[in-house]
């Protein structure tokens, strides 16, 4: 592979004209097909066998003029007067006509005629369905449900919209600036000098603007979810700046020894583009990893997030040697020093040293602190977005906490009921039946009247628990009421199943629960085996996978403290606390997974490569350390500046994503990379490099070091050397 990339530098150092216009051609075929063909991004989290999800199949299919499937809105109006006097069923009744008339509306439940008011007579509530779910709203169809409130407004009436009709799509507000800027700065400062800061910056964007405007363009052809393209921006402006930072980094170290630009671009991308390959695969395996635990929306996230960290790895590896073939030998040296060269090396020697002679207290007390992190991470709670975790100041948490005040939190996720009376000699017992059981349950949920589909063989029941949707006593309670499927079956010969949206979060949430033991298993397993291919080791992948393991635990932890119990909150932006995002952990262990072993990759490769051309393994960890820390250290710094860019974000997933994945990699690189990595490999010795003789045999050797190619090119130079010296 070594050669094959050195050749594949050297060709594209020399047509860089070429190579450079046809990535132009790239970017501006799919930019416009992204302006063209792009469709609507879905916000709907739905996971195809569940119960929730056959239940809203099944009535969209013989019960469709109930619209189930449809987005659904809660339309709170609150006086401090009474809702019910004159001037107030007026209101009321303006109210209720408006939203009717507003774009895509199926059917508005009018207040005053289902006695949908307060006991103190100061709130009602108006509820309104939709034919179309929530993605398929634009805004134009939001602003037409809000219009519906300006004459109730107008008379001095509050009115506060809920539901996932006015869910927006989550945005970033353009705050992955600030990590770019962070990141230029770590640029400038690694490399001394505004042009190879510039070209890692560069080829990242033009990176991620390809992927980008891919995943716009097949939105047009696909339903994508409205989180891909961020998860994908994330992670290919991270790894694109860093990829192009390792290889940058090794062109400037050949110049630096003499090589001509054209022998340095092939050299460095034959060494070091064979460990950025190696490295985006382990990425590529844990984003792609997620299309296996059977979640569409979570496969769709990482299979854009994989595509995107190819094109990087692509564009390391041709468009970066263009690049430099543009800037030539300008490279060589940099012109800012805001510190010394040596003094940063020697800092990483130094601390290399340190741990070697303080290994096992280095060790016991990374692993003491990173245990002390975690222990929050016991008490995680799971969940899917409501309203109730919107930012306060919004109209969804204000209508949320108004209607937790008037009707209980329960009135704010309703369970749909759909009771199947095919099989049933006797339609009304069955249902008297049912809404009994349900009614009969531990907390004693409010069960409305039914409604029959015009066959008569289809009914739904919606009932109002007494806790909030998020909690666990409503989780019981779809369970309990699932669990009176066989005994009404038996007796009636019909059948239940419980859905709407608290439901379907709960099924969500469930599934992607189950599915994370299995996922970690699949990614773990398959990169320990991409890793003892890379390092020729049973030892390293080993520990470079417990290493993660820690690392996981530990953000899981911190990200509990802050989302969930509310720690800092202030200081990073936090408008609001509750469950964790249930994608998240899952996402976190996929997404850290790749990018942790992007640093073992980059630091342990250099200790290998030493350890190969006979440093004993005490000088090799010293020595690769040495001249791997610093590019690591700028590497890490550069993806937790871009993470936690997206801190900044109105979305709470979006933000919690880059919090953890800030976190995640603040920990992995400087905790287990930095400090348990050469603690160990100190401890162990030779041991670190065991392989068991017959898997040595089995095992195709990769060459990911390029020793292969360094004796292949610098033996001719050794034999004119020996003409010479003769």
């Amino acid at each position: 592979m070594a050669s094959f990339l050195y050749r594949l530098g050297r060709f594209s150092f020399r047509r860089r004209a070429l190579v450079a216009a046809v990535w132009a051609v790239v970017l501006v075929a799919l930019g416009a097909g992204a302006l063209t063909l792009s469709g609507q991004l879905s916000n709907s989290v739905t996971i195809p066998g569940t119960e929730s999800q056959k239940a809203i199949d099944q009535l969209a299919d013989r019960f469709p003029e109930a619209a189930a499937g449809g987005a659904t809105a809660r339309v709170v109006i609150s006086t401090p007067g009474d809702v019910t006097d004159e001037a107030g069923r007026a209101a009321i009744t303006r109210l209720v006509t408006g939203l009717k008339d507003a774009p895509k509306v199926a059917g508005v439940v009018d207040p005053l005629q289902m006695q949908a008011i307060a006991p103190d007579k100061h709130v009602a509530l108006a509820q309104v369905s939709y034919r179309v779910p929530g993605f398929e709203l634009t805004e134009t169809d939001r602003e037409g449900l809000m219009a519906a409130a300006a004459p109730a407004k107008a008379a001095g009436y509050t009115v506060e919209f809920g539901g996932d009709a006015v869910q927006a799509m989550p945005a970033t507000n353009a705050t992955e600036g600030l990590g770019v800027a962070v990141a230029a700065v770590v640029l400038i400062i690694t490399f001394g000098s505004l042009l190879a800061a510039g070209i890692p910056l560069l080829t990242a964007l033009i990176g991620v603007g390809i992927g980008m405007a891919g995943i716009t363009t097949a939105s047009g052809f696909l339903e994508l979810n409205t989180n891909t393209p961020v998860l994908a921006l994330m992670i290919g402006l991270a790894v694109g700046i860093d990829y192009a930072l390792f290889i940058v980094s090794r062109y400037r170290h050949e110049l630096g020894i003499g090589r001509d630009p054209e022998e340095a671009a092939g050299r460095a991308t034959g060494t070091a583009g064979s460990a950025v390959v190696f490295a985006g695969l382990t990425v590529i395996i844990a984003l792609a990893g997620l299309t296996v635990v059977g979640i569409p929306f979570l496969g769709e996230m990482g299979v854009a997030a994989a595509i995107t960290v190819a094109i990087a790895v692509v564009i390391a590896l041709t468009l970066l040697p263009a690049i430099l073939g543009f800037a030539g030998g300008k490279l060589a040296g940099g012109k800012i020093r805001l510190r010394r060269k040596e003094g940063a090396t020697t800092h990483g020697e130094r601390w290399a040293r340190f741990v070697a002679r303080h290994r096992i207290p280095v060790l016991i007390a990374a692993i003491a602190g990173l245990a002390i992190v975690a222990v929050p991470a016991a008490s995680m709670q799971l969940g899917l977005p409501n309203d109730s975790t919107a930012a306060p100041d919004t109209t969804q948490r204000k209508a949320y906490d108004t209607v937790s005040r008037s009707f209980g939190e329960g009135a704010n996720g309703p369970l749909v009921i759909v009771v199947d009376l095919g099989g049933s000699t006797d339609r009304q017992a069955a249902l008297q039946q049912a809404s009994a059981g349900i009614s009969g349950l531990g907390e004693r949920p409010i069960v409305t009247p039914p409604k029959v589909n015009r066959s008569g063989d289809l009914a739904l029941l919606t009932v109002i628990p007494k806790s909030g949707p998020s909690s666990t006593a409503t989780e019981d309670l779809v369970s309990d009421i699932r669990g009176l499927n066989a005994g009404l079956g038996t007796a009636t010969g019909a059948s239940l199943a419980v859905t709407g949206q608290t439901a379907a979060n709960i099924d969500v949430s469930e599934k992607l629960a189950d599915a994370m033991l299995p996922y970690l298993a699949l990614i773990v397993g398959l990169a320990f085996l991409l890793l003892m291919l890379v390092f020729r080791s049973v030892v390293v992948p080993l520990k470079a996978t417990l290493g993660f393991l820690g690392s996981v635990v530990a953000t899981f932890g911190a990200v509990v403290a802050v989302f969930q119990w509310g720690w800092l909150t202030d200081l990073l932006g936090v408008k609001t606390t509750g469950p964790i995002m249930s994608m998240l952990p899952i996402l976190l262990i996929g997404v850290l997974f790749g990018l942790a072993m992007d640093y073992q990759v980059f630091l342990v490769t250099r200790m290998r490569e030493e350890y190969v051309h006979g440093a004993d393994p005490q000088q090799a960890m010293v020595t690769g350390f040495r001249h791997g820390s610093r590019v690591v250290v700028a590497a890490a710094l550069i993806m937790i500046s871009v993470f936690a860019g997206f801190v900044l974000a109105e979305s709470s997933l979006i933000q919690s994503i880059g919090f953890a994945l800030a976190f995640g990699v603040l920990v992995d690189a400087f905790v287990i990379r930095m400090t348990i990595v050469p603690a160990l490999m100190s401890l162990l010795g030779r041991g670190a490099w065991w392989l068991p003789k017959w898997l040595d045999r089995v095992l195709p050797d990769v060459d990911v070091e390029g020793e292969k190619l360094t004796k292949q090119l610098d033996a001719p130079d050794e034999r004119e050397l020996a003409r010479s010296s003769s």
